[in-house]
């Protein structure tokens, strides 16, 4: 088959991947020529990002531990009033979507350079990409600024991450790829690259979520997190991430469970739309209908499938089907509000979606 034209940027970040790479966060902030580094983490991890702080040495100047979830305004200014204060001149980022995104929000408005450390599958750490929010409403924005310059990834910081967290983590990192396959920037090298990020987190999901310490399926899932963070880097995304905006900036659902739940009946939703692409996800999953197959991964370990089941009110549905329709992102079929809203309503009541024709 004769390769189509197209244009692959290759995301300028340098990435330090393996077991126990934390250790080289202080050579990291040297050569990014950081002397008054911050350490970002949630309230959760203030710990762990003490720990990054003793790492730094006399390239540390303190922890700032208020990320949260969808990256809320007020706490980034809270963030900000400390960069202004101690006169920071880096930030080293410890978590996972929520701080990575909080580091982000600092570094558009700055343009500090950034270290970011993932303890969980996110991928956001490869991309240019910001959700803010802000009054209710989720927005995001694309700017070289935001990309990360460095990214440390270290297996033994996820050997610990709960088997719930890690599958629905993991899942969240499967639709970066999944949206990639389908792009309308897509082109071969990110396909591939997509295609194997799939393959990787789909053999390792089943095998942490048995045994969470397992430490090949631990690399394997890091790996193709990682894989999945550069798709959704170097591509537009589509109806998956549209929805999950609007579901976690308007309702405030958890991130990492609403894309667990939403994946299967985007997919479904495409499937005619995207035949060749959504084909692709079947195959590396090694299951033949892609959505109903990636539903029953899903399921089988453990991850939530209802949105009614993790904070959704059922009466929400309509407001959001209206939302994600207003400002619709591209999408291989378009977003119509009728299909939408029964999407959504297969989502609240967990149904499993129906295997579609052209798989």
């Amino acid at each position: 088959m004769a390769v189509a034209e197209f244009v692959y940027n290759s995301p300028p970040i340098r990435v330090v991947f393996g077991f126990g790479t934390i250790g080289k966060v202080a050579d990291e902030a040297s050569r990014l020529g950081m002397r008054r580094a911050l350490v970002l983490s949630t309230p959760e991890q203030r710990a762990d990002a003490e720990r990054v702080l003793r790492l730094l040495g006399d390239r540390g100047r303190g922890v700032f531990a208020g990320a949260r979830m969808h990256t809320p305004l007020e706490v980034t200014q809270e963030a900000m009033a400390t960069v202004g204060r101690d006169g920071i001149d880096g930030t080293v980022a410890l978590g996972g979507g929520s701080t990575t995104g909080l580091g982000k929000a600092i570094a558009w408005r700055t343009d500090l350079p950034q270290i970011v450390i993932p303890t969980t599958y996110a991928g956001s750490e490869m991309t240019d990409l910001l959700g803010e929010t802000a009054g209710g409403e989720k927005k995001t924005r694309r700017d070289p600024k935001i990309r990360p310059e460095t990214v440390v990834y270290d297996v033994e910081l996820t050997l610990g991450l709960p088997p719930k967290l890690s599958v629905t983590s993991a899942l969240n990192a499967m639709a970066h790829a999944v949206e990639g396959l389908y792009a309308k920037d897509g082109n071969p090298v990110l396909s591939l690259m997509a295609e194997e990020g799939i393959r990787a987190l789909g053999a390792a999901l089943p095998a942490f979520a048995r045994d969470p310490r397992n430490r090949d399926a631990r690399g394997d899932a890091l790996y193709g997190a990682w894989l999945c963070g550069i798709v959704l880097g170097s591509s537009s995304i589509a109806i998956h991430h549209k929805l999950c905006h609007v579901l976690g900036g308007t309702f405030d659902l958890p991130h990492a469970e609403t894309h667990a739940i939403i994946l299967p009946h985007a997919i479904a939703y495409n499937a005619a739309a995207a035949p060749e692409a959504i084909g692709r996800v079947a195959r590396a999953l090694g299951v033949k209908n892609a959505a109903a197959g990636l539903f029953d991964m899903a399921k089988a370990a453990g991850a939530p499938t209802a949105l009614g089941a993790i904070g959704m009110p059922e009466a929400g549905l309509d407001q959001a089907a209206d939302l994600a329709v207003a400002d619709p992102y591209w999408n291989p079929r378009p977003l119509e509000r009728d299909a939408i809203r029964a999407l959504l309503d297969d989502a609240w009541r967990g149904r499993r979606p129906k295997a579609a024709s052209s798989e």
